[in-house]
């Protein structure tokens, strides 16, 4: 039986088979810087998208915190709890200077192992939306409706591994409670246990890791904590709560608009004036999002422009190893040119091979960027909440890839030019 010829694809195969270690960590740089590019891309508009979410249907957010941004991150991200609080009577004062649609009060800074506490009314849970036009759904139980029940958000709920009917005790401040075992957690309110009654569906935002309580509740704790101090000991209920107990740390705001529509005409004068209250900070979120997108975005350029770098680098490695692997396979292509193969043959060999790793390259890195992608949004949702789309942008993708495969393709040219130009029979000449 014949042997099989050689054909100019199977010679190129050879060629790389010829040199593995090589091969491989060549086609590694090109899917690594590939990969980057691509998760970098990606990650850049779906983060935005992310963004976007939590704020939901609330035109203003008011807060003590010092600026808008920094009020946005703590009170509707959860970043940090606010610091300073707000008293109830500012409250009832902002909630009469205007017939608002809505006006909730929200409080932070307790926890449960690690998961931020939203102390509020019920109107958080039926009329506040935390992605626009998807209001909160129950997946079990029901709402609070009376001090001392919870309720969980869906990330807090699986984190935790808590169910409907168990008991838990809330920590002061952001450390783990005594259930978790952190040496360093804050106060626990063993006093006050909280009963789960129920559990939310997925909102793909923030609050999918906080955990809900009523305002009386929290207001209690702290009460008992501000008697503790005095030196007065023993159960605080609701009657024992003082107007400095009575505080909040946030008040979202809703202004009524037309039916399908979201933009308020009394937006603007409502905002500038709750702004000539100093003793308060008033954000307009989607406004503090674009902030915040506008000053990481120079960041955001520096670290694809040192990924298109990376990819730069990656052509130079192929042009590198194919220009220096010339020297060990000049008597290759000289047999090859004896047998009759042309020059251009010859150069198109060599430049098939570059182009061969750059496709091998990319096709690993749009594998990594999938599994880096993947990674990426699960950290971002266990860590911080937020629900990043891992696909990648098919427009991206293809601009990604096309320049990696013409990178590579130019990256052949010199070697194959040095190739073109081998002298065959100086390549023939026995070794000394």
């Amino acid at each position: 039986m014949s042997a099989r010829p050689l054909t100019d694809t199977r010679i190129v195969l050879r060629s790389l088979q010829a040199r593995p270690l090589s091969t491989w960590i060549t086609i590694g740089m090109v899917a690594t810087s590939v990969g980057l590019l691509l998760v970098l891309l990606g990650m850049r508009s779906s983060a935005r998208d992310a963004f976007d979410r939590g704020s939901g249907n609330t035109h203003l957010l008011v807060s003590s915190d010092p600026s808008p941004l920094v009020a946005v991150l703590n009170g509707i991200f959860y970043a940090n709890a606010p610091a300073n609080p707000i008293p109830w009577a500012k409250y009832q004062q902002i909630r009469g200077s205007f017939p608002w649609l809505w006006a909730i009060p929200t409080q932070q800074g307790d926890s449960y192992r690690g998961y931020p506490t939203m102390a509020t009314s019920t109107e958080f849970l039926t009329k506040f939306e935390p992605v626009a036009g998807q209001p909160w759904k129950l997946r079990e139980g029901r709402l609070f409706e009376r001090p001392f029940e919870i309720v969980l958000g869906a990330a807090a709920a699986k984190g935790s591994g808590l169910r409907l009917g168990q008991e838990v005790f809330l920590t002061h401040g952001s450390g783990g409670s005594r259930e978790g075992g952190d040496d360093h957690a804050g106060h626990v309110h063993t006093e006050y246990p909280f009963k789960v009654v129920g559990v939310l569906e997925p909102s793909g935002s923030a609050h999918d890791r906080a955990l809900f309580i009523d305002l009386e509740s929290s207001w209690i704790l702290h009460a008992f904590d501000r008697r503790e101090r005095e030196g007065q000991h023993g159960k605080v209920g609701a009657a024992d709560l003082t107007d400095a107990d009575r505080l909040i740390t946030g008040i979202l705001l809703r202004l009524p608009t037309r039916p399908g529509s979201d933009a308020s005409a009394a937006m603007q004068q409502q905002f500038d004036a709750l702004r000539r209250d100093t003793s308060i900070v008033v954000a307009q979120p989607a406004q503090q999002i674009q902030r915040l997108f506008a000053i990481v975005s120079n960041v955001d350029g520096l670290f694809i422009g040192m990924a298109v770098v990376v990819l730069v680098s990656s052509a130079l490695s192929t042009m590198l190893a194919l220009y220096n692997s010339m020297a060990a396979r000049a008597r290759q292509v000289a047999v090859l040119r004896v047998l009759g193969a042309s020059q251009g043959r010859i150069f198109g060999m060599v430049v098939t091979e570059s182009l061969l790793i750059g496709f091998a390259g990319a096709a690993a890195g749009v594998v990594l960027a999938l599994v880096g992608g993947i990674a990426a949004s699960a950290w971002l949702r266990a860590s911080i909440g937020l629900v990043v789309d891992p696909a990648l942008d098919p427009r991206d993708t293809v601009i990604v890839l096309g320049g990696a495969v013409a990178l590579s393709a130019l990256a052949g040219l010199l070697p194959a030019w040095r190739a073109y130009h081998l002298p065959v029979a100086e390549s023939l000449r026995p070794a000394a």
